[in-house]
């Protein structure tokens, strides 16, 4: 498997480049808008074709390119099923993984940040690696105050889906705001402040709730847009950056 971690700094987001390398058919995970040229330019330095987007979640701090890279590409469109989308090609379950070559995405039921919010799982010979979005984060986890999210219920999620995984899984977040590229579910075990070192639900509750964060900057314009896969708001919006910062996963 050809596989990159790619960086967009306003937001602090990680698109994940994946390439089957029988068929040089490619996946990007979670891709931002304003990136697309960089996208484009990484796939056509591996000499890979875009089959796919697909996004853990509808995203609430930077507009998915969805839209954009199918009009460009002919790329299809996957996202969570439940999500309902209609601009979306494929919608992927717990049931329903997505395959592409010799890709496969297997997905993981993980609410909590949001109420549809999946994660994923590759397999690779001898390495498992866990791409959690929003739900962990590194030494952290996603907010639970919006978009249906829910602390108890993002508790049950990750140590019932993801903590249950086997410790030298690799776990790869949506977001880090320190820079930090990988984790693993050991260390999530063991040391996340929130969630490890044997957090009660009750103790994670109290957390989550008293936080204070401030309103999301870009969540009134980067929600709607979302829903439609990126295909929404004028290019003056799209290009109207305000950092989110850690504010957005607490």
């Amino acid at each position: 498997m050809i596989f990159h971690q790619l960086y967009e700094p306003e937001s602090s987001t990680y698109t994940y480049v994946f390439g089957c390398p029988d068929t040089r058919q490619a996946v990007l995970l979670d891709p931002v808008i304003e990136m697309v040229d960089r996208d484009l330019a990484a796939l056509q330095e591996l000499d890979l074709s875009l089959a796919y987007t697909l996004d853990t979640h509808i995203h609430a701090d930077h507009i998915t390119s969805a839209c954009r890279l199918r009009s460009l590409t002919g790329s299809k469109i996957a996202y969570p099923e439940m999500d309902a989308l209609p601009c979306a090609d494929v919608g992927v379950s717990e049931v329903a993984p997505l395959e592409v070559g010799s890709l496969r995405f297997d997905a993981l039921f993980t609410p909590g940040h949001t109420e549809t919010h999946h994660s994923y799982m590759v397999e690779l010979p001898g390495i498992s690696r866990a791409f959690t979005g929003d739900a962990l984060l590194i030494d952290g986890c996603g907010r639970t105050d919006f978009q249906g999210g829910d602390a108890a219920t993002l508790y049950r999620s990750i140590h019932d889906k993801l903590f249950t995984l086997p410790g030298d899984t690799l776990v790869y977040p949506a977001h880090d705001y320190q820079h930090r590229h990988v984790s693993s579910v050991a260390q999530e075990r063991e040391r996340n402040p929130r969630l490890g070192a044997g957090r009660t639900m009750e103790e994670f509750i109290e957390i989550m709730a008293n936080l204070n964060l401030p309103y999301p900057k870009r969540l009134d314009v980067a929600v709607p847009a979302n829903r439609l896969c990126g295909d929404c708001p004028d290019e003056d919006v799209l290009l109207a950056r305000e950092p989110e910062g850690p504010s957005f996963q607490g």
